[in-house]
């Protein structure tokens, strides 16, 4: 009964356009009721220890890092980079695409920035070239949601905070599986784009790849400094944010000049709005989760995936595939937020390593992103791309069935995880 209340209130308000945050704090009272244990203090409570965290200052930087890196040149000359070393390949603008996914992945984690700069740089190029603008778009849309897998990643400091994991060795653990995504997407790419007779760009002569290396050195040398920071414990992950933040206003604004000081508020307060949005879902989900909890929640589940316990393989495959469902219907940030409380339990009991299931968990809810009919990455190349979403969907198939196929090989195979997790901790 407790779980039917749970799924009622929550997809009965959000069914009725309710928004997400409110959604979830409706679900927390409707289980406070359920048990008869209503109290307004604990409402409020919950709501101010769920955005109180350290860890969470680091979303506000590297949310504001991603801005500054598409407005101040950043972005361009990161792609300008990818386009002289690949560019002259067959196809070669869609492997910069992916080359240029992530390496920006490395700089900003959000999907929906990183996929709004490509959409806007590459694609005009891409059909200029001849290839299809749906396929086009649906690579770079595919492309985009490897920025929450290679750090710094806005969704594995919401799991770590939700699931009490470390925050840097999700980090670490993220980046070998999300250069798998990237492999998945030039394995498709190569497929779509075979029997294509285009004729690829010249390829460029080694003192223009010098001269493009060249000027994007600044950009390029961000992730390895967030990279070794974080190996080397120089900084923590929400100081790897404040370090991202800085560098990239220094880059923009002094080094490269493309940022105007007169922009700086312009920037600040769309990373503010954006910031604003994800911790109210974070705030409100607290109360869920403090519900979630109290009410048992978890070991109601456990009893449901009880058959799969004898198989941690199997009880991955199982948990895959409801994220998977959840993830066409709900954005990534309420989904992190809400399920993690519910599986982590889960998770401990059947003696699945958190950091691992972490990382197949932000996976699977970034390929959410490109999955209809709510695809918030999917409506962003859209809207950017000025194509319909019908059209986008047609183009976006090959790609995610090859990111679905990196993910089952993740759960087949757990040492593709866990063994480079352990080479980048050192």
């Amino acid at each position: 009964m407790t779980v039917t209340v749970f799924l009622g209130s929550l997809l009965g308000a959000m069914a009725i356009g309710t928004p997400i945050a409110f959604a979830l704090l409706l679900c927390g009272v409707a289980l406070m009721f359920h048990l008869d244990l209503f109290d307004a203090q604990i409402v409020a409570q919950n709501v101010i220890n769920g955005a109180d965290s350290f860890p969470l200052v680091a979303v506000p930087f590297f949310m504001l890092a991603g801005e500054v890196m598409n407005a101040g040149g950043l972005s361009r000359r990161i792609v300008a980079v990818a386009m002289a070393l690949v560019g002259h390949i067959r196809g070669g603008l869609g492997y910069v695409a992916i080359l240029a996914s992530c390496i920006l992945a490395s700089l900003s984690g959000s999907a929906v920035a990183d996929a709004a700069a490509l959409s806007a740089l590459l694609v005009p190029m891409m059909v200029r070239a001849g290839h299809d603008k749906a396929r086009s778009c649906g690579l770079i849309a595919a492309g985009g949601i490897i920025a929450p897998i290679i750090p710094p990643s806005i969704g594995f400091i919401l799991f770590g905070v939700a699931a009490n994991v470390s925050i840097t060795k999700l980090f670490l653990a993220g980046i070998f599986p999300g250069l798998m995504l990237g492999l998945g997407l030039v394995a498709a790419w190569w497929l779509v784009v075979r029997h294509e007779d285009l004729a690829p760009p010249p390829r460029a002569t080694k003192g223009e790849v010098a001269a493009a290396v060249k000027d994007g050195f600044w950009a390029l040398m961000l992730p390895g400094i967030i990279i070794f920071g974080l190996k080397f414990g120089i900084f923590t992950p929400t100081e790897a944010a404040v370090v991202a933040a800085v560098y990239a206003l220094f880059v923009a604004v002094v080094v490269y000049r493309e940022l105007k000081p007169s922009q700086l508020f312009e920037l600040f307060a769309s990373a503010a709005t954006t910031t604003a949005v994800v911790m109210f879902l974070v705030a409100a989900a607290m109360v869920s989760a403090w519900m979630i909890t109290i009410a048992n929640l978890p070991a109601q589940v456990g009893e449901m995936l009880e058959p799969f316990m004898g198989s941690p393989t199997l009880l991955m495959a199982a948990i895959m595939v409801l994220v998977v469902i959840v993830g066409t219907a709900m954005d990534m940030t309420p989904t992190i937020l809400i399920l993690t409380p519910v599986l982590m339990p889960v998770i401990k009991q059947a003696g699945i390593d958190p950091v691992y299931f972490g990382v197949l968990f932000i996976i699977n809810n970034a390929i959410g992103l490109i999955t209809p009919p709510v695809g918030t990455v999917l409506n962003v190349v859209a809207g950017v791309a000025k194509l319909n979403m019908s059209s986008l969907m047609r183009g976006v198939w090959p790609f995610l069935l090859a990111q679905l196929l990196v993910l089952t090989l993740l759960v087949l195979f757990p040492s593709l995880v866990t063994v480079p997790a352990r080479w980048f901790a050192g």
